[in-house]
């Protein structure tokens, strides 16, 4: 088996595209523009304002196969810039052109080629909502989480129960197209052409939904979890220093930082791996801390700690 090549910051950008004309699109959906001669993909990225590691990670997923990414080490910024540029020319671009090319390549006025027609259109109906969900919601969300705004409304679970798969339409419409394939050699020849387009669609697609499912959600979920641990971490730190009530005196240390997490919503499987203790231990400490101040729901804990200044208030609505 031939070994895979993996690109590195020091390969010429050139070699890369001589390897495989695909990396166009993706450098025209990065922001990078042609001309750059011999420069390596380190220098290339840089001219361009483009985060090398993100950069390499895409092409190297989507190229190459290559799935052992460092999450840590890549730009959300940069990857959520190349997402709505994929989107961009994909809606305004490519399903435009396809359908055009479709249309000039059959018989739209018998019932099978109406049919085709269709089915593409409901396809690319299908892709519009698709993405434009992923606009209106997914994307203002990952700019707040940039600028350390964190939502307990939405969050990157959300969206991958919205994340289904986008092309099984295409693969009935090439199935369909290969019947219908005319017998006399101009339109067989045009509807061919286009029917490669098609394919490189289906291919682009599927490419896409791989860097949003290997990529760009387990980063974005990283972020969540960063900023969560942060702000928990800030509340317990409010908390530990806070003039305390009668009742918090009579809570230890840990069962105060066990209230912060509930109150920041947290269940009991997160908690216990934040403060690295067991789900037995969390729930031993929400008893004792219901039995001491006669409290048992996320919602009282959370009138108490509010009431009793133990808590910035502003930070249960981020």
């Amino acid at each position: 088996m031939k070994a895979v090549k993996i690109y590195e910051a020091s390969d010429k950008m050139i070699n890369l595209i001589r390897d495989n004309y695909n990396i166009l699109q993706s450098l025209s959906a990065f922001g990078i523009s042609l001309g750059f001669g011999d420069k390596t993909v380190e220098e290339t990225c840089l001219l361009n304002n483009v985060d090398t590691k993100t950069f390499l990670a895409v092409v190297n997923l989507t190229i190459n196969g290559a799935t052992n990414i460092n999450i840590e080490s890549l730009s959300a910024e940069t990857l959520l810039r190349y997402l709505e540029a994929c989107h961009h020319y994909y809606l305004d671009y490519q399903l435009p052109f396809v359908r055009r090319e479709l249309s000039e390549s059959i018989y739209i006025n018998d019932k099978l080629g109406k049919l085709i027609l269709q089915m593409y259109d409901e396809y690319a109906k299908e892709i519009y909502k698709h993405m434009q969900y992923e606009e209106r919601m997914l994307f203002p969300y990952v700019r707040d989480l940039l600028q350390g705004k964190y939502s307990t409304t939405y969050s990157i679970d959300t969206f991958v129960k919205h994340h289904t798969e986008a092309d099984k339409s295409l693969k009935e419409l090439k199935s369909l197209i290969i019947k219908y394939l005319p017998s006399d050699i101009h339109n067989s020849n045009k509807l061919t052409s286009t029917l490669f387009l098609i394919h490189n669609n289906e291919e682009w697609l599927g490419n896409h939904q791989e860097v949003e499912d290997s990529v760009f959600v387990p980063l974005i979920r990283r972020m969540e979890d960063n900023l969560k641990h942060e702000r928990l971490s800030s509340a317990i730190s409010a908390f530990a220093n806070a003039e305390s009530a009668d009742e918090a005196d009579m809570l230890s240390a840990r069962e105060k930082d066990v209230i912060i997490a509930v109150v920041q919503g947290m269940s009991n499987k997160e908690i216990a791996e934040y403060l690295c203790i067991t789900i037995n231990t969390v729930i031993t400490h929400r008893k004792n801390i219901a039995r001491k101040l006669q409290i048992h729901s996320a919602a009282g804990l959370t009138s108490y700690v509010i009431v009793n200044g133990l808590v910035d208030i502003e930070s249960l609505k981020k």
